[in-house]
């Protein structure tokens, strides 16, 4: 008996190919030489096969039928998606950075139609389709490294068309490499280029780079989602080279690194395919060191890849390698749960399937495949007779498989399921007289029940087995109906890769019956118009139709009940019904006469109609191009409107607040409402306000900070963060719009005189920092604080009580957040995390938090506000920590480094924003943690020897600056701070880079450094001129009493000096031998050289000769040949 070699147990799970999708190809015309396959995707109900042509053809993986075909004049077909949540939209880039994306209308019975074309990547080459999980978007990547969203507008998504119809295609991000793969998960999408991965959150447009170690080459990504993870967060898995996997957390946190290198020196698992019957040879070959082009999420607990090489699936959190196996030149592969559909370079389709051992060969006896199941068997008999496997793969089932062997040509295979037999029930078992009972029937089928089905009775040759195939059988209408049921039972997706078992969601070939004997060479029913479905089918179909049609009229109809504009609309009529129920309660209780109350509301209602008119008639008067291109006429409009804002909303009257306390308030979002405690606290202070205000002009003579300290105190600490009257909307609007651009505009105070005269006429003297601070404590809750925070740091740059004021105002506003308070009892890390969860990153909120965790940690709190960025700016730190220089300096230069070094000077050139910073900077940077000037100058001003090597601990930001583009005479200062602090590096570069070659040279003989001039980075001498300079500063610097020492003995030691003779041999390198010797002679420095000088001229001397004889040779040779080309 030939040995069979057998699989260890470890190995459970098989690829099987159960049918060929070659016919399926032939019935597409795929398979000729001119038009073949180039893409794949696959989804619940579609397989979608793109062409070199521009076609896409949509194939029902239900029996392969219902055949779409969607033709595009772009070009060949080079990405396609499926949409994973709704199987009525298909998205396709062609060979010319086209992308369409397709509407079927299949639950409308309507054609498909094109729903948008996207030419952002237009001339690009699209390498990656990604669909959100959730909504309607599309993420497209390219070889250049962008990536865009484009968001879908539909008729299922009326409501949402407000968002979607102005800006439909979003650029996310652009990374530094080619896109190799998407994949999206729960609002984060993940970017996979050549050299790292990126995380970006697509809500809060962050990103974060997956690990600090670059690759290269094509390696993939995908998310592993968290409900298959114990009910955790879900988890990412990146390559790395070396066939390792980082394991990464949902915040692009590295957590391990998986090394699968020494598990792949395995033998390859067979494939089980009718193709050829399978092999394995036990032998243990050597590790395997992969690249993984990409990586998918395969049915629940694997991650599958593939290489030129073989297609692997791994349980990555585990470490452990499921199974691999060899299928040779796989150019794209596409899965859905445990299927795989491959696509080869040949244009070829494989569909295979992750199965158990034990499903793999229910399947085959199923399909009648005896002489495939017996040598699974016999290849995969340790996990057959394990007792998981028992379940499913009963003896009674070997038996049953044993009978449909031909003795003669199956002998040895009946021999080794005879022992595979005994090994799962012994002879002595109870069950032997009931398996040699049936055995006896010698043909026969199990049900899912258990119940066996007599077929007939056949034993014998293969001729007779080849008779009961699915395509040779013959059956009555009823039988076709019992056999789609029992197919579409079978139908169950499998849980793979652990305790649970299923099957795959192969679809079978259709059973023929006697009128279809005519059709039984095409094994695919696609539908022709003269074939009649089974009515079973029809049935089934529009049982499918309308349920579908149900379902998603139901979303609709929830989509239009959670619409946000009808939401807010009945909200408001609910809360306008309520304020007047409530203000009719309240005034009962208050006034007992009707007319008292009427006479209560009239002042409200009259003052916010004034202020509404005149609001509308500044607005209006905004429009016109002759005001508002007018500084003079719109600082006039802007006063007058002002006169009527600060009467409407003046603090001189108690009871204008006491009775708003009394009203419900609609507040807008960031609107703190203050506790009753607080409302009588500002009526004190609003009475304060009176005498204080009276006494202004008694001490006209006070500071400024007196007057800000006289001003505030009638507001006290309390910011205005809530509106004492109900404002609508719209009216806010228009009011933030006008608040916003009076302080944007130092328009503080308005011209018409109110009832205290001299008030104004005192604020009308006091300088515009202390009028910023008291306009912010009136108007806060009126302003655009996005806005506002922008035009203090540039207005009001030098005046930090502005920005102070506006700090508190927006921690008054924040200590209403939650968060606020409970962010106060974790450390920094802990808080920082927190802060990231809790408050969106556009709020304007983020920088009171951020303050209050610079007050608590200090210097550690700056660095971690660099993943802030942009929402918290460098000028927004300069303001925190400006009694701090140092502080901020270490912030810009990590912030700076946090980019790729390639972007350094771009990213710093974006942050120089006004250009003005660039002086204030360079100051800084040369100005902290660098050395003593003692030890750059020496007492009379000229730069130390050797002083230019020093260690300056922001050199690396210095040179960037000055490298930077920038006007002439921002340039000049930029030199004179650089020789001022004797930074000589950059002093260097700038004098060249102005021209200022003397100033140049004599700084390098000071320094005394020959490695200065050379290299191809080194300063030397142009014209003989600069030679001579440079000569007549060395005899200058001989004839000196005293020479300069270096800096210490270590750096005297280091660089070769700046002498006559190392000058001489650069200037005989440069100009020759006989040009420098005579110009050493005439600078009277000829009696200085060394005999070195005088060896290296002489070689020269004969290197230029034999050079000129090279070049003779070549040239005569050239003659002679051109003559005799002419002869």
């Amino acid at each position: 008996m030939t040995f069979v070699p057998v699989i260890p147990e470890a190995y459970s799970h098989v690829l099987a190919e159960f049918e060929s999708l070659d016919p399926l190809l032939t019935a597409l015309r795929l398979d000729s030489s001119r038009l073949k396959c180039t893409s794949i995707a696959v989804s619940r109900k579609w397989l979608a096969l793109g062409s070199t042509g521009g076609g896409l053809n949509l194939i029902q993986k239900d029996g392969w039928k219902q055949r779409l075909f969607l033709s595009h004049r772009e070009g060949a077909i080079t990405q396609i998606a499926c949409c994973s949540h709704d199987d009525d939209y298909v998205a396709v880039a062609t060979s010319q950075g086209l992308v369409v994306v397709w509407e079927l209308n299949q639950e409308r019975r309507g054609k498909p139609e094109r729903i948008h074309v996207s030419s952002e990547h237009k001339g690009r080459k699209v390498t990656a389709l990604c669909w959100d999980t959730a909504v309607l978007r599309v993420f497209v990547g390219d070889h250049a490294g962008k990536v865009s969203a484009i968001k879908l507008n539909t008729l299922k998504q009326a409501k949402a068309a407000a968002a979607f119809v102005m800006f439909p295609v979003q650029t996310i991000i652009t990374v530094d490499s080619c896109v190799v793969q998407l994949d999206y998960l729960d609002g984060r999408l993940l970017v996979s280029s050549l050299t790292r991965s990126f995380l970006c959150d697509t809500e809060r447009e962050k990103f974060w780079k997956i690990g600090n170690k670059e690759r290269d080459g094509e390696y993939g990504a995908c998310f592993f989602p968290g409900k298959f993870a114990g009910g955790q967060q879900p988890l990412i898995y990146c390559a790395r080279p070396g066939s390792r996997m980082w394991e990464v957390n949902f915040d692009g946190e590295v957590l391990s690194t998986h090394q699968f290198k020494k598990l792949l020196s395995l033998p390859p698992l067979p494939v089980i395919t009718t193709r050829s019957e399978p092999q394995y040879d036990p032998a243990v070959g050597s590790s395997q060191s992969l690249s993984f082009p990409k990586l998918l999420h395969l049915s629940e607990h694997c991650v599958l890849t593939w290489t030129e090489k073989g297609i692997y699936i791994f349980i990555p959190q585990n470490v452990q390698v499921l199974l691999w196996s060899e299928v040779k030149d796989i150019q794209d592969v596409a899965v859905y749960k445990n299927e795989l559909f491959c696509l080869h370079f040949n244009g070829k389709i494989s569909h295979l399937s992750l199965l158990s051992v034990e499903r793999c060969v229910e399947r085959l006896l199923r399909r009648g495949l005896w002489d495939l199941a017996a040598r699974t068997c016999c290849l995969f008999q340790n996990s057959v007779v394990t007792s998981r496997a028992r379940k499913t793969l009963t003896a009674d089932k070997l038996e049953h498989l044993k009978s449909q062997l031909d003795l003669i040509t199956c002998s040895e295979l009946i021999s080794h399921l005879d022992e595979l037999i005994l090994k799962l029930e012994p002879l002595d078992s109870a069950c032997s007289s009931r398996r040699s009972s049936i055995s006896s029937h010698e043909s026969f089928s199990i049900l899912d029940s258990g119940i066996y089905r007599i077929i007939s009775s056949r034993r014998g040759s293969q001729s007779e087995e080849d008779s009961c195939s699915l395509h040779s059988q013959t059956f009555s209408e009823d039988e076709r109906l019992r056999e789609f049921v029992s197919a579409q039972e079978e139908e169950q997706p499998e849980q793979d890769c652990g305790a649970n078992r299923n099957d795959d969601n192969v679809s079978h070939g259709p059973v023929v019956s006697e009128t279809d004997k005519s059709e039984a060479f095409l094994p695919f029913s696609i539908p022709l118009p003269f074939r009649s479905p089974s009515p079973l089918v029809s049935l089934q179909a529009v049982k499918e139709s309308v349920s579908c049609f149900v379902r998603k009229t139901t979303e609709k109809i929830g989509t239009l009940h959670a619409s946000p504009e009808l939401k807010e609309t009945f909200e408001s009529k609910d809360v306008d019904r309520a304020h007047e129920e409530e203000v009719n309660v309240v005034t009962c209780h208050l006034e007992e006469d009707a007319e008292e109350k009427e006479i209560s509301q009239l002042p409200e209602e009259d003052r916010l109609q004034e202020l509404r008119a005149g609001t509308a008639e500044a607005m209006t008067k905004l429009l016109d191009p002759l005001v508002l291109f007018e500084p003079k006429s719109l600082r006039t409009v802007l006063q007058k409107w002002l006169s009527q804002l600060e009467k409407t909303f003046a603090l001189n009257g108690s009871a204008d607040i006491s009775s708003s306390s009394s009203l419900p308030v609609k507040l807008s979002p960031d609107v703190h409402l203050l506790s009753e405690s607080e409302e009588r606290g500002l009526d004190e202070d609003s009475e304060e306000e009176k005498r204080n205000s009276l006494g202004v002009e008694e001490t006209g003579g006070h500071t400024a900070c007196e007057s800000v300290s006289s001003l505030s105190e009638p507001l006290g600490d309390i910011f205005r963060v809530y509106s004492p009257y109900t404002i609508s909307n719209s009216l806010q609007k228009d009011l933030a719009e006008l608040t916003t651009l009076c302080l944007e505009l130092g328009v503080l105070t308005s011209v018409v005189d109110s009832t205290g005269g001299h008030v104004d006429c005192a604020l009308q003297q006091l300088s515009p920092e202390v009028l910023a601070c008291c306009f912010l404590k009136k108007y806060f809750f009126l302003l655009d604080l996005k806005r506002a925070r922008e035009s203090i740091k540039l207005s009001y740059a030098n005046s930090p009580c502005v920005w102070d004021t506006f700090v508190e105002g927006l921690k008054e506003m924040a200590s209403s957040n939650p968060a606020y308070t409970e962010m106060e009892d974790r450390d920094l890390p802990a808080a920082l995390q927190f802060l990231d969860g809790s408050v969106p990153s556009d709020s304007p909120l983020l920088i009171a938090f951020a303050t209050r965790l610079y007050d608590r940690f200090g210097e550690s709190a700056l660095r971690a506000f660099i993943k802030f960025y942009p929402s918290i700016s460098p000028s927004d730190i300069a303001q925190l920590c400006r009694h701090h220089p140092a502080q901020f300096l270490a912030y810009l230069d990590s912030l700076v480094k946090s980019r790729p070094e390639d972007q350094w000077p771009s990213f710093l050139e974006f942050l120089l924003q006004p250009e003005s910073l660039r002086l204030d900077w360079l100051l800084l940077a040369v100005s902290h943690d660098a050395p003593p000037s003692t030890s750059t100058v020496d007492d009379e001003g000229h730069p130390r020897p050797h002083s230019h090597l020093l260690s300056w601990g922001y050199s690396q930001l210095i040179l960037l600056l000055i490298k930077l583009p920038a006007d002439f005479t921002t340039k000049e200062k930029m030199t004179d701070i650089c020789r001022c602090y004797g930074f000589w590096p950059g002093y260097l570069t700038l004098c060249l880079e102005l021209e200022r070659r003397r100033e140049a040279f004599t700084t390098i003989v000071y320094l005394n450094d020959i490695s200065l001039m050379e290299g191809d980075k080194g300063w030397i001498p142009e014209t003989l001129e600069e030679w001579k300079l440079l000569l007549h500063l060395l005899q200058n610097r001989s004839t000196r009493p005293t020479p300069q020492e270096p800096l210490n003995g270590s750096l005297s030691d280091g660089p070769a000096p700046i002498n006559v003779g190392n000058v001489a041999l650069l200037l005989a390198k440069a100009l020759g031998p006989d040009q420098a010797w005579s110009l050493l002679q005439e600078c009277g420095l000829a009696l200085e050289l060394s005999a070195k000088f005088t060896r290296t001229c002489d070689i020269l001397r004969i290197a230029e000769r034999r050079q000129r004889a090279l070049i003779q040779g070549m040239l005569e040779k050239c003659d002679r040949f051109l003559w005799s080309q002419q002869a």
